[in-house]
């Protein structure tokens, strides 16, 4: 075995995002209270609360998680199995201290995480994350006495008070005369309890596949148009009007047109940002560095004004409140509604997009038409975390770039030029370097694509 296959085998990613592993390697019962720990003394006395995606191993990481907040004092509230968004919208309407999110998102099967999120619902900033992370090192815990522990209480209502605030956002009668038929893919995720059920209040005749929770991912949660073949086929054979696919927690939304056309995860955000600034909602637009130019010219029709930051929902999140946006969201299918929630959501966004079909009485496949065209290029070299930033500041020092008008470096290394832009950057998900490129032209999309994956690979 290789040394880099070796680092590989037992991959664990503790960053801004939280911490993530692979359960039965890295991610263990010691590690997992540990960290429980840390944020219960971080974030001080008062209520925390829980949420899991439906993964098996989260019935072994979640009674770790009670554990180590329940000894720092803290009042642990279960959620159960609900949306992200659901736990940080709840956590964001109360006086609880904190959440943490028992998710790995888009992840295979195999990995778990912990997400922490602050008392506003957001996930922890980079500074705040850093500060979790030295309570973690020093292992200097609060510790309650044995007679001040607190019970863990439950709340199996957080899931519809979700709901609820995305029906008060959408014009539910509109989609109801709609009539439309939709097709969904949950991933047996934590979207499957919720997301047939709401589609059908928002009257629309609803065929749904993979939407038992207490089975295991039919495909990697990731919705993206490789993962979508079973969506693709049922919305051909139901004659739905659309199709649409969570990930494991309803973080990402993927699409799938009435023709069984999969146009990529970049369109998600495209077509929420048509909706929210179509009706007028004020602000600008916020996304990442990694994020197709054709939401520049969404916005640009609409006369907003478009803020990148780095790749990543705190950052996009933290952005979207100092500048007070209409929208929010990223490449990947995660969209944020600051009208409802700094979290990325994708039942949310399913509803504005049907909202946006109702209103507009044509094809998903015309507004598909719509958005500008360009070619996006996303490839993924695996690395060691503990190599990857130096494979990045070697790749920088060695940077030959007379085509890129403007360098950006603040989320690994971005150069642009006005028909065309490489995004060279960490995984904060997975022990990957990831190489984005995007222009108007295919070819050159490719080449640019192939170009730096050589590079980066002769660095590893």
């Amino acid at each position: 075995m290789s040394a880099l296959s070796g680092e590989m085998s037992r991959p664990l990613k503790i960053t801004i995002a939280g911490v993530r592993g692979v359960v039965g390697q890295t991610l263990t019962p010691d590690l997992l209270v540990n960290f429980s720990q840390a944020f219960g003394t971080y974030a001080g006395p008062g209520r925390v609360l829980v949420s899991r995606d439906t993964r098996s191993s989260g019935r072994m990481v979640a009674p770790c998680v009670f554990s180590g907040l329940t000894a720092t004092g803290c009042e642990v509230v279960d959620l159960g199995v609900c949306p992200t968004a659901a736990l940080q919208l709840a956590v964001g309407r109360s006086d609880a201290v904190g959440g943490v999110a028992i998710t790995a998102g888009h992840n295979p099967a195999q990995w778990n995480a912990l997400k922490f999120c602050r008392d506003d619902g957001i996930y922890l900033n980079a500074r705040q994350a850093e500060e979790l992370l030295n309570i973690y090192h020093q292992k200097e815990f609060t510790k309650a006495a044995w007679d001040k522990l607190p019970p863990v209480g439950t709340d199996r209502a957080a899931g519809e008070r979700h709901l609820e605030a995305i029906r008060a956002e959408v014009d539910v009668d509109a989609i109801g005369a709609a009539g439309l038929k939709i097709a969904v893919d949950c991933a047996n995720g934590a979207c499957a309890s919720f997301t047939p059920d709401f589609l059908r209040s928002l009257g629309c005749e609803v065929v749904a596949i993979n939407d038992d929770p207490e089975l295991p991912f039919p495909h990697d949660p990731l919705p993206t148009p490789s993962n979508l073949s079973q969506l693709r086929a049922l919305v051909a054979a139901a004659g739905a009007d659309a199709g649409f696919a969570h990930d494991a927690d309803g973080d990402r939304l993927g699409l799938v047109t009435e023709s069984g056309e999969a146009p990529g995860d970049e369109y998600t955000l495209c077509l929420a940002t048509e909706m929210v600034l179509g009706r007028g909602d004020k602000g600008p637009v916020v996304t990442n560095l990694s994020t197709t130019m054709a939401v520049d010219e969404i916005a640009r029709k609409h006369g907003r004004d478009v803020i990148r930051t780095g790749v990543g929902q705190v950052f996009i999140a933290e952005a979207a409140v100092n500048y007070e946006a209409a929208i929010a969201g990223e490449g990947s299918g995660g969209v944020v509604f600051p009208r409802i929630n700094y979290a990325h959501d994708s039942i949310a966004t399913l509803a504005h997009i049907l909202g946006l079909l109702a209103e507009r009485e044509v094809p998903m496949s015309a507004l598909v038409a719509e958005v500008p065209k360009y070619t996006i290029v996303k490839r993924e070299i695996a690395c060691p975390p503990q190599r990857a930033y130096s494979v990045l500041e070697d790749l920088r020092q060695d940077l030959e770039v007379s085509w890129a008008e403007e360098i950006n470096l603040d989320d690994g290394i971005k150069l642009s030029a006005s028909d065309r832009w490489v995004h060279i950057r960490v995984s904060m998900t997975e022990p990957k370097i990831r190489v984005i490129t995007e222009a108007r032209a295919q070819g050159l999309a490719m080449d640019l694509a192939d170009k730096y994956v050589r590079r980066v690979e002769r660095l590893l």
